[in-house]
C-alpha cells in the first residue's frame, strides 16, 4: 500500500468534488492511516494555508456526509506546491521523496503527453503508479502514443487509466446478476435480447465546465469511455475469474467484436445535437453557445447516441444503443435490456404485451423488471414492475478509484490496448461529425431531446 499521493490539478473541479471527499471516505473506512500524505499540486499562487482554507471548505461542501475528524485529517495530510507541470524540475520536486508515490492526474487529456514527458525525464521511485483521468487521450492516434510514453515510464500494473463508473454498485451489479443467477445467463444472448440501451442523460448543464466539455463533447466525455465500458460488462464472455488479466481480456473481447459504423450506418445510426435556450426545473438555461467560455464555432454536441452491432455468435442481432445529453428534463441513467417478445400468446388474453425489460439503475442504484401480469379484470394484461435496491456501496466510487491506486489493484482500470480499441470503434463517427455529415440537431433545454431520437427510444 502506497502511502504517498500526489494529484496534479489538485484545485480543480474534479478534486474539490471527487477526490478529497473520496479520501475523507478511506480515512473514515479505516484504509489511510496516520503515515499518509497527500501532494496537492496547482498553479494557483497560494501557500500552504491558503490551499488547506480552500480544501476545507470543499469537504465542507461536498463531503459532508463523513465524519468532521476524517475530513480534517485529509486536510492536515495535505501539502500544496505551485508547479508547472511543463517543468521537469518543478515535477522533480513534486515527486521528490522517499518511497514510491501514487501520482494522479487530474488534468485535461490533452497535457497527459507534456506531464508524463517530464515525469519520465526525471524518473519515479522504484515501485510507483500512474492514475490517469478519462478521457485517455483525444483520438486514437493520441492514445497510441500516450501509450508508447508510459511504457517508456511504469510497467502497463503501475498505469491506472481511471473510469470510475466501473467503481459503481450497480454497475459491479451487472456482472453479479448475470453471473450468479441460472434465470438470466441462458437468456443473455440475441435469441433473447432484442436490443441494450445505455443512457446516461441529466439535467445538469456545463455546471462551470466550459473550458474542458466545450473541447470535448458528449461523444468524447460520455460515449467513448463510460458508455462503452458498461457495454463491455454487458456484453462479455463470463471470465474465468474477476482478476486484472481476465476481466480485462474478456472486456477487451468485446470490444474487438464491435463493429465500427461506417457509410450509412453512421447518417442513419448515429445522432448529435446541442442545447437551445429553455428551462430545466426552475431554472431558465440559455442556450450552450450562449454559455460562458463557449465558442459556437467549435460545433461541439450536447448529445450524442450511437447504435452499434456485434460481430459475434452471442449478440449477432442485438442492438446496443449508447446514449448521453446534457440539459435534458428529466435524469434518465440506466442499462435497460430489452428481451424480445414472446412467440405466441394464448387466445382469450386481452390488453397490450409489453416487452419485459430489465434496468439497472446507475443513479440512483437499483434494479427494477418491466414485466406483463394479470390485472384485476380476468384474462386482462397490466404492465408489472418488480423493483430491487441494491445495499449501499461500502466506499464511493472514487473512494474505490483511490483505494485500487494506492493498493496496485488494477482488475478495474483501463489497460492500454483496450483504450485503443475504444477509440477505433468510434473514430469513424468522430471523422464524420468532424466533416460534418451528420446534421448537428437542437433540442430546448428541458426537453426530452431531439425528436426524432426520442421516437425510437425505449
Amino acid at each position: 500500500m502506497i502511502d504517498r499521493l500526489a494529484v496534479f490539478g489538485a484545485t480543480g473541479d474534479l478534486s474539490a468534488r471527487y477526490l478529497l471527499p473520496a479520501l475523507a471516505a478511506l480515512r473514515a473506512a479505516g484504509h489511510l492511516g496516520d503515515r499518509f500524505r497527500l501532494t496537492c499540486v496547482g498553479r494557483q499562487d497560494w501557500h500552504g494555508e491558503q490551499f488547506r482554507h480552500w480544501a476545507a471548505a470543499q469537504l465542507d461542501r461536498h463531503g459532508e456526509s463523513w465524519p468532521a475528524d476524517a475530513r480534517k485529517a485529509v486536510v492536515a495530510s495535505a501539502r500544496y506546491q505551485r508547479a508547472d507541470v511543463t517543468d521537469p524540475a518543478d515535477v522533480a520536486s513534486v515527486v521528490a521523496g522517499d518511497g514510491p508515490v501514487a501520482v494522479y492526474l487530474a488534468l485535461p487529456p490533452a497535457v497527459f503527453p507534456i506531464v508524463v514527458t517530464a515525469l519520465h525525464d526525471v524518473g519515479l521511485p522504484a515501485g510507483s503508479r500512474i492514475a490517469l483521468e478519462k478521457p485517455f487521450g483525444e483520438d486514437l492516434d493520441s492514445a497510441v502514443r500516450l501509450n508508447r510514453l508510459l511504457d517508456d515510464l511504469v510497467p502497463e500494473q503501475a498505469v491506472f487509466r481511471v473510469d470510475h463508473f466501473l467503481a459503481m454498485t450497480t454497475v459491479q451489479n451487472v456482472l453479479g446478476s448475470r453471473l450468479a443467477n441460472r434465470v438470466l445467463e441462458p437468456i443473455w444472448n440475441s435469441s433473447h435480447v432484442a436490443e441494450v440501451e445505455i443512457v446516461w442523460d441529466e439535467r445538469l448543464t456545463l455546471e462551470g465546465r466550459a473550458g474542458y466539455y466545450d473541447g470535448v463533447g458528449a461523444l468524447k466525455d460520455m460515449v467513448q469511455n463510460h458508455l462503452l465500458q458498461l457495454l463491455c460488462l454487458v456484453a462479455m464472455e463470463p471470465p474465468i475469474s474477476l482478476g486484472e488479466r481476465d476481466l480485462r481480456d474478456r472486456k477487451v473481447d468485446v470490444l474487438r467484436s464491435v463493429r465500427p459504423p461506417t457509410g450509412e450506418d453512421i447518417l442513419r445510426r448515429t445522432h448529435r445535437a446541442r442545447y437551445t435556450a429553455g428551462r430545466v426545473g426552475d431554472r431558465e438555461v440559455p442556450a450552450y453557445v450562449d454559455e460562458e467560455g463557449v465558442d459556437p464555432g467549435h460545433r461541439t454536441e450536447t448529445f450524442a447516441e450511437v447504435e452499434l452491432e456485434l460481430d459475434g455468435w452471442r449478440w449477432s442481432g442485438t442492438t446496443f444503443r449508447l446514449r448521453s445529453g446534457k440539459a435534458l428534463g428529466d435524469d434518465r441513467k440506466e442499462i435497460a435490456v430489452r428481451f424480445r417478445h414472446v412467440p405466441h400468446l394464448p387466445l382469450g388474453l386481452s390488453g397490450e404485451v409489453l416487452p419485459n425489460v430489465l434496468r439497472f439503475g446507475l443513479d440512483p442504484e437499483d434494479l427494477t423488471l418491466d414485466l406483463t401480469g394479470i390485472g384485476s379484470h380476468t384474462r386482462t394484461l397490466v404492465p408489472l414492475t418488480l423493483t430491487a435496491r441494491t445495499e449501499p456501496p461500502d466506499l464511493p466510487a472514487y473512494s474505490q478509484v483511490l483505494l485500487d491506486v494506492l493498493s496496485g489493484n488494477a482488475a478495474l482500470s483501463i489497460r492500454g490496448d483496450e483504450a485503443e480499441e475504444s477509440w477505433r470503434v468510434l473514430t469513424p463517427v468522430l471523422s464524420a461529425w468532424s466533416e460534418d455529415l451528420v446534421p448537428l440537431r437542437e433540442y430546448p433545454a428541458g426537453s426530452g431531446g431531439p425528436v426524432s431520437v426520442r421516437e425510437d427510444a425505449l
